[in-house]
């Protein structure tokens, strides 16, 4: 089982479904669970982190008119140009963020997210956060107080490459050295979408909460099971 599938999908498989959006995996069979969403805001729909699939567009309509594309981290590119050019919309990008910038070939529209602020995407009602949990690292959060939706693309993860003992959620095994909890200090999520694994959305707060409180003592179990795997997939996502 590879860590990234980098061939064509061929079959989705829709997770994280609810009233105002749903989730994919264009390759549910590798190890790195790659998952993309889309959600609907106050003027469309958002695509958030997409990789492409068959059927997604489908899926896309019946909830509506796509708005935006956002890309949520530097590493997290993927098809986000094909959505946009197929839609005609804009890929929305943080200012910092230059790796990603200069691999999608399609109408980029940036702005300025200093870290911890929330900033607004667009029009859309949904805030984006930039979030520097360690030295080197940096992502976005998006939160939709409305319903208490919250997408994180690589700190959390639910998949067993990042989940030790009883975890729900688990960080990134750097993450817990000094776990991110002021990123999440001002939410109440009723769901966690995750950029890897499929979303939490049952007691979504209290995975968090346990994700955080829980990462420093699970380290050495972390580091021992899954600390190779990990550097090995931040490597092969780096190559990409």
């Amino acid at each position: 089982m590879p860590m990234y599938e980098r061939s064509a999908s061929t079959e989705i498989e829709v997770i994280d479904r609810w009233d105002g959006g749903f989730g994919w995996l264009a390759h549910p069979e590798e190890r790195a669970t790659r998952a993309s969403h889309a959600i609907r805001g106050e003027d469309g729909v958002w695509v958030f982190d997409p990789l492409d699939g068959p059927a997604v567009d489908d899926h896309l309509a019946e909830l509506g008119e796509v708005a935006g594309v956002a890309v949520l981290s530097n590493f997290h590119g993927r098809d986000a140009a094909a959505f946009a050019d197929r839609h005609g919309v804009s890929v929305h990008l943080a200012s910092w963020m230059d790796r990603v910038a200069e691999q999608v070939d399609a109408p980029v529209e940036r702005y300025d997210a200093p870290t911890g602020e929330w900033v607004p995407l667009a029009d859309s009602g949904i805030s984006v956060r930039t979030v520097d949990p360690t030295t080197g690292w940096r992502e976005m959060v998006a939160y939709r107080a409305a319903d208490g939706t919250l997408r994180v693309p690589d700190m959390v993860s639910s998949t067993s490459e990042m989940t030790v003992a009883d975890e729900r959620l688990g960080c990134y095994f750097a993450h817990r050295f000094a776990p991110p909890k002021d990123a999440f200090a001002d939410v109440d999520p009723e769901r966690v979408l995750l950029g890897h694994g499929r979303g939490i959305s049952e007691n979504a707060a209290e995975a968090l909460d346990a994700a955080l409180d829980d990462a420093r003592r699970n380290l050495p179990r972390a580091v021992v099971s899954q600390a190779p795997t990990q550097i090995r997939g931040v490597v092969a996502a780096m190559l990409d």
